[in-house]
């Protein structure tokens, strides 16, 4: 009997449609609307397509990490390919002047009228700084990418033979050597894979002077869209940043190491900024002689008289009476400083020995042993909030996704690295202010005393204004007190101002020529040819700062 005929005969009283239907079978493959797969489809093609456009978009803000080097066969494609960059750059620069602009303006608008302030934004944004300092940056890409790209091309240069590869296998095992054993000029150091990609391109498509060439006559030529102002604060970092990577490149060339050479830098530069200082103010920036002499805490008016004893022997009697009319000269200083007075204003007038009294440096107290401490303290004070604003505000904007996984580490580390930056300023002013007692002091007992022969080169150099530079030398030493990682920095802050000053200096006392109009262009050529020399060839000499900032804006090449 049929399946079906069964079970009706099992069923004779059901209806038929109350008989169980047979069962059915899932099919086994996907059912679906073929006008919702074609939206789906669509979506999906949109979405990608807005991703590129995120990342196109990004990229003209962010360069990413590893891009290769572009192969350019003609003239026309240097051309645009350098022009597209300086595009990118100037556009780039333009924002990021004018929100510095902005983020200045709205700070001053407690002192601006209210009807006024939309104009101060306006001028922030669109003012001369703004396209002055993307016609910088666009001009200069610009110009290097051309030169840098079409040398090769108009010169072409044979490849030279690549290193040999770690991988390869030697044919003779006995002469085989282990890292070790490999000389130290000879080891190359650890890139990346993009990096060794963009080390064969310059390999086999241009030679080093290519790159000093391009950035000599791009930056000579930049930096002249910049106010004067300005030219010589950026031909000097230029400057210092191109001695850096040219001295680490040569130096790791030839196995050469100076044990705390960053501090032996910065010892020298502080030597000639505080002889400058006290000798010759006009030689540093107004500024930078302002916040010394307030960091300092002696009045103002004994600094004008120890310039003026380094000068030309005599003081001002002017400068006397303003430290007589402060509130905290005690009586025993104020009875030094009157005794002092009196023989400078007598006929013939005596001027004393060539530095001021100690009680016009420190009047509110007698004992120059009793200075240092409080000076210790009181700068620290003043210097903490300084530095807490220098560690706590870029661990905020640049390293926001290490402070949110681990607070309480990078306040820590943010804090105790402002106690260090803050004690070490303090160590160093104290440490001057204990020298320029000393040396008086000691002046005045060994030229006061007959019993011993002092020789006068001695009594000579504790009086003379060169014992000043010996004391920021000495005080420079504090420097050990900083961490390590910033004391290269600060040696790179000092050094452009001590190098300055020392420049001027000497050419009024005419021992080197006079740059006229074109000083700051000379010396920005001098250089970009040394940084950019450097950048392509060997990047890993600069310091991650100029080479992310040369990275972003300007690429492999």
């Amino acid at each position: 009997m049929p399946p079906a005929e069964e079970n009706t005969a099992l069923a004779p009283d059901l209806s038929p449609d109350e008989r169980p239907k047979p069962p059915s079978r899932v099919p086994s493959y996907m059912r679906f609307t073929p006008r919702r797969a074609v939206a789906s489809f669509e979506n999906l093609v949109a979405l990608a397509n807005h991703q590129e456009r995120l990342k196109g978009a990004q990229k003209i803000i962010w360069r990413d990490k590893g891009e290769p080097a572009v192969e350019l066969e003609d003239i026309p494609e240097c051309i645009e390919h350098a022009g597209r960059g300086g595009m990118r750059a100037g556009a780039i620069a333009f924002a990021i002047r004018a929100c510095l602009n902005v983020v200045l303006a709205t700070l001053r608008f407690g002192k601006v009228p209210q009807d006024m302030r939309f104009a101060l934004i306006r001028h922030a944004i669109f003012g001369k700084d703004s396209f002055r300092f993307a016609a910088m940056f666009g001009a200069f890409v610009t110009l290097y990418k051309a030169i840098l790209n079409a040398l090769p091309i108009l010169l072409p240069v044979q490849p030279t033979k690549p290193p040999p590869s770690p991988f390869d296998d030697s044919e003779n095992g006995s002469n085989s050597v282990t890292p070790l054993e490999i000389p130290l000029a000879e080891r190359q150091p650890r890139l990346s894979l993009s990096a060794q990609a963009h080390q064969q391109w310059v390999r086999k498509k241009t030679r080093r002077w290519h790159a000093v060439l391009a950035g000599a006559i791009a930056g000579s030529v930049a930096v002249m869209f910049e106010k004067r102002t300005r030219r010589v604060t950026i031909a000097q970092q230029i400057f210092v940043r191109g001695l850096q990577g040219s001295y680490n490149a040569f130096t790791s060339k030839r196995g050469i190491h100076l044990p705390n050479g960053d501090v032996l830098l910065f010892c020298l530069c502080c030597a000639q900024i505080v002889y400058a200082l006290f000798s010759r103010p006009e030689t540093l920036p107004r500024s930078y002689t302002t916040w010394l002499v307030t960091a300092c805490g002696a009045p103002v008016p004994a600094v004008e008289m120890v310039r003026d004893i380094n000068r030309t022997g005599t003081f001002d009697i002017r400068n006397l009476d303003k430290v007589l009319q402060r509130e905290d000269v005690i009586p025993v200083n104020r009875t030094a400083i009157l005794a002092r007075r009196a023989l400078a204003t007598s006929t013939p007038p005596n001027f004393g020995p060539p530095y001021p009294p100690c009680g016009a440096v420190h009047p509110w107290v007698e004992s120059c042993m009793a200075v240092p401490l409080p000076q210790l303290w009181a700068v620290f004070k003043w210097a903490f909030p300084i530095y807490g604003a220098l560690h706590f505000i870029p661990m905020m904007l640049f390293k926001r996704k290490a402070f949110l996984l681990n607070p309480l580490r990078m306040l820590w580390r943010a804090g105790w690295s402002t106690i260090r930056s803050s004690a070490f300023l303090a160590t160093f002013i104290a440490a001057f202010q204990s020298w320029f007692c000393f040396k008086h002091y000691a002046h005045a007992i060994l030229s006061s005393q007959n019993k011993l022969k002092i020789p006068s080169l001695i009594l000579g150099l504790l009086g003379s204004k060169y014992s000043y530079g010996l004391g920021g030398l000495l005080g420079a030493l504090s420097l050990f007190v900083e961490e390590k990682r910033r004391r290269g920095e600060l040696a790179m802050y000092v050094l452009p101002k001590s190098l300055d000053s020392a420049w001027l200096t000497a050419r009024g006392k005419g021992w080197v020529f006079r740059t006229g109009d074109f000083g700051e262009m000379l010396l920005t050529a001098i250089g970009m040819g040394m940084v950019m020399s450097i950048y392509q060839n060997e990047p890993q000499h600069l310091s991650g700062l100029v080479r992310r900032i040369l990275y972003q804006f300007i690429g492999p090449n």
